[in-house]
């Protein structure tokens, strides 16, 4: 009498585990075609257009280098703040940095600003519940994404990676750092991570804003706008940029889209620095069809000192055809590398949360900053030479001495590629 019902239950979880392992929407199967370069008008036309927001100028950037300068600056953007502060991250875990945002974050709600944070469940599973205790107490409204439900077990895979925070709708910031230990500090040792986080200013930051916004009517069905959240901003620079994201629910292909597009346009060189990098075949052709035209491509990622093994191990196992191609493959060496940073022609620099796999692409909440800007790129490109001094290049020889047991490990890894 019982087979009936085990029979449905089991059923439900296969459903369930399907949809928690697919985003539903058709993924990007063929090439871009290359039908102009990276200083053509189309370029930049084409990448407004297509990936959403028109790029926008009037804009400043500032590199934060480390834990030792970008925490310093995110809490006095929030101690500065007069209005509103609307916050959303991945990681969120306990610790002294975590502490110090809390209560800054805090002081701003007993003052009476509109405090909005939006943690994802899985990477706030670590916080201290006093932080969310002492929020919630002050005033401010705290919201952990995707916490687990059984009318939403299917989104359970759908996280939200963004990192996002935005001040009076001037300030802006965003980039790969986390709120953990493991971000302070200026890299010193294997404690302490590698990481380069953004402050912008200007009109980008209302993109920025309704990105936060996109994931905050999702949690909360409530759309907070006006002045204080979307204020008229004045130019403060000259520099040129726009602010786009990507979920399953809605677009899930248009990161994996934008460096698709911005690889097949690059004409001299492309630098890119990826905590996570496990490109599929689609990108892999990209990389390669780029390098043999005569373009530069240097690529650093995590050595050794990493923290998910299995992502390494997935990568290094794609690496063979971009090593045949002339691409020059860079391991981090002193601590954990976790940038997320594409450079293309000392021209376009894109950061954010977005990580080279397939995760970031078909199944997180990403988001990104396309800056238009030579003389930034630059700066990005010298920072990115510093990186590769305290780099190990891994040469095509070497990658097919390895030993057999790390090609069988690496050829396992990557059976999970999807999931990375």
């Amino acid at each position: 009498m019982l087979t009936i019902p085990i029979t449905a239950f089991v059923t439900l979880v296969i459903i369930l585990v399907i949809a928690n392992l697919s985003s539903g929407e058709k993924k990007i199967e063929h090439k871009i075609d290359r039908l102009y370069a990276s200083d053509d008008p189309q370029f930049l036309r084409s990448m407004g257009l297509l990936l959403g927001p028109p790029v926008v100028s009037g804009n400043r950037f500032e590199m934060l280098l480390n834990g030792e300068h970008i925490f310093p600056s995110m809490l006095e953007g929030i101690r500065s703040a007069s209005k509103t502060i609307t916050f959303e991250t991945f990681i969120y875990w306990s610790g002294e940095i975590g502490e110090q945002i809390a209560h800054a974050l805090a002081d701003k709600a007993r003052e009476g600003l509109a405090v909005h944070v939006l943690l994802d469940w899985v990477g706030s599973s670590k916080m201290d519940k006093r932080y969310l205790n002492m929020l919630h107490d002050a005033g401010a409204q705290v919201i952990q994404y995707h916490k687990p439900h059984w009318t939403g077990l299917g989104r359970m895979n759908d996280r939200t990676h963004r990192k996002l925070l935005v001040i009076d709708g001037h300030i802006g910031f965003t980039g790969g750092v986390g709120i953990a230990p493991e971000w302070t500090g200026h890299a010193q040792d294997e404690k302490h991570w590698r990481d380069t986080h953004f402050r912008v200013a200007g009109p980008v930051v209302g993109h920025m804003q309704a990105v936060f916004m996109d994931n905050w009517v999702k949690a909360t069905g409530n759309v907070l706008h006006g002045p204080d959240y979307f204020p008229e901003v004045e130019g403060v620079g000259d520099g040129l940029a726009h602010m786009f994201s990507s979920s399953p629910s809605g677009g899930s292909d248009d990161m994996q889209l934008m460096y698709l597009m911005a690889i097949t346009a690059a004409t001299r060189s492309i630098h890119l620095a990826s905590a996570y990098f496990v490109p599929d075949k689609l990108t892999i052709n990209a990389i390669v069809e780029a390098a043999r035209r005569g373009v530069k491509v240097q690529i650093i990622t995590p050595g050794k000192r990493i923290d998910t093994h299995t992502v390494r191990e997935a990568s290094r196992a794609c690496w063979g055809d971009m090593l045949r191609a002339g691409v020059e493959m860079f391991e981090y060496q002193p601590t954990m590398f976790h940038c997320k940073l594409l450079v293309v022609d000392e021209y376009l620099v894109s950061v954010g949360s977005t990580n080279f796999d397939s995760r970031s692409f078909k199944l997180n909440d990403e988001a990104n900053l396309n800056i238009y800007d030579r003389d930034f790129a630059k700066l990005q490109t010298a920072t990115f030479a510093d990186d590769i001094g305290q780099s190990r290049q891994v040469t095509l020889d070497a990658w097919l001495r390895r030993p057999f047991s790390e090609k069988l490990i690496e050829k396992f890894a990557s059976l999970l590629d999807a999931q990375l």
